[in-house]
């Protein structure tokens, strides 16, 4: 004869597991206040009193909502997934990032960072869709494929988004002009007397999605100029810009785009350190506009790359999953301007 038992994966043995209606009881409101205090609910007015109460109650007793009953409820979750980074990114969109997973909490939402590194094309989709997020904003590393995103969305997304250098058909895109940051640092060089022009190309795993572009934009600033383009490989390592410093002269570079400001440093230093002097023997500029450029001697000429702000970006998102019947929107982003300093 079977025995009854309260023990399952959710609640272990000699051990009850809170719920809605004992936080209502202890805080003294109905179940749906609960709901609504603990889903931030701004549709319905609750006094801040009453808030206080109903958090300080499922503090009390551990309670914590139940994330798969509250997507049953809505039809959908709130959980918008975000594939991690395969390629080192810097500073700047470190911060973009982090800004934009903040502005997404404010509305709400649930973000989930997923470790996507050795999945491709439709497999990371597919492994994205098993977590039935409501939105995805991936950064580009992945190849996306039209077939993926179809795939995301018959599971359940509301909404996808591509944040990198091109579109994806069913997807929203935000799409980043490379190759104007190239041109627009290489035509300053152009413009100061430079002629024969170094373009860092970083040999790291992963960061030809933004290099490329960008020497293909060098190579544009320079055409019917009579000056050239270097392409000049380099590892974000001292000893590689060391080895490259020391073959300046051999290559007869006098100016440097060094693709970002983190890789113009570390050039830059290698050059002053192999007697090659900045500007006056060679130029140098970066990209993105980082505070320690302008810490360095010389200062660290640089692009300031125009990027949408983490609110922006969580509002389109909240926009789409709240209108999934729109069509996917593009913006692009061209308004890439240099910002002279001592090294150019």
């Amino acid at each position: 004869m079977s025995q009854s038992t309260d023990q399952s994966p959710d609640r272990p043995a000699g051990r009850t597991v809170p719920t809605s209606a004992d936080v209502a009881r202890l805080a003294g409101v109905s179940r749906a206040t609960v709901s609504y205090v603990l889903n931030n609910t701004s549709a319905v007015r609750i006094s801040e009193p009453t808030r206080r109460r109903v958090r300080e109650a499922a503090e009390e007793l551990g309670y914590v909502p139940h994330a798969a009953a509250r997507s049953l409820r809505a039809g959908h979750s709130r959980m918008v997934l975000m594939p991690s980074s395969h390629v080192p990114v810097g500073p700047l969109y470190s911060q973009f990032f982090n800004d934009l997973q903040w502005e997404l909490r404010r509305l709400d939402y649930t973000v989930v960072q997923y470790g996507s590194v050795g999945l491709e094309g439709d497999d990371a989709a597919r492994a994205w869709a098993e977590l039935r997020p409501v939105a995805v904003i991936t950064a580009g590393e992945v190849d996306l494929t039209p077939a993926g995103v179809q795939l995301l969305k018959r599971s359940g997304a509301r909404a996808v988004f591509t944040y990198g250098t091109r579109r994806v058909e069913g997807a929203h895109a935000v799409i980043m002009a490379q190759d104007r940051v190239g041109e627009v640092a290489t035509a300053h060089l152009v413009e100061g007397g430079r002629r024969r022009i170094g373009v860092v190309v970083p040999e790291e795993q992963g960061l030809a999605m933004f290099s490329a572009p960008r020497l293909d934009g060098a190579r544009r600033a320079v055409e019917g100029t009579g000056a050239t383009v270097v392409p000049l490989p380099l590892r974000y390592e001292e000893e590689s810009a060391e080895a490259l410093a020391g073959r300046w002269r051999e290559l007869g570079l006098d100016g440097v785009f060094a693709y970002n400001d983190e890789y113009a440093m570390l050039l830059m230093r290698a050059l002053q350190d192999a007697g090659i002097s900045v500007p006056e023997e060679t130029a140098v500029i970066g990209a993105d506009d980082l505070l320690l450029g302008r810490l360095l001697r010389p200062r660290l000429s640089t692009v300031q790359i125009d990027m949408v702000v983490g609110r922006e970006l969580a509002e389109l998102v909240d926009r789409a999953v709240r209108e999934p019947d729109e069509p996917p929107r593009a913006r692009t982003l061209l308004d890439s301007r240099v910002i002279r300093r001592e090294s150019s």
